[in-house]
């Protein structure tokens, strides 16, 4: 699975030894998809050598392919969704791309009302589509 947007949050990098005695470390992120309803999901990245290789930073756009995965723990269910490749090439949408200036003495459209145009008054100044 892949998701593209903005990185909204670098949580700080965790760490520990393994129960075999090897020493590991995590990354968490906040990615918020830039649409019309941005959602927010936090991901991870496992591995020194990977937060190294992606060095992902806070306000980047990007693209992230990940893999979700549950586990449990004491009765209870815990999601963990896991980067494996981070594209910065393919993270620029058409959305967000910028809108040119307009130019001095350009004429500017009219503003689109969106509950449609004004009723129409008739010499009386009342409307001609009131039913009252």
């Amino acid at each position: 699975m892949e998701l593209t947007g903005k990185i909204i949050a670098v949580l700080p990098e965790r760490g520990g030894i393994s129960k075999a005695g090897n020493e590991w470390k995590i990354q968490e992120y906040v990615l918020e998809t830039m649409e019309q309803y941005p959602r927010k999901m936090m991901f991870n990245v496992f591995g020194a050598d990977r937060i190294a290789q992606f060095n992902i930073q806070l306000g980047e756009t990007l693209t992230v392919s990940f893999d979700i995965d549950s586990r449990e723990y004491n009765g209870r269910w815990y999601n963990d969704i896991r980067a494996w490749k981070v594209d910065r090439n393919a993270a620029a949408p058409a959305a967000g791309a910028p809108v040119p200036p307009v130019a001095a003495g350009a004429p500017v459209p009219p503003p689109v009302d969106p509950f449609g145009p004004a009723p129409q008054m008739n010499a009386s100044n009342e409307a001609d589509d009131l039913p009252f």
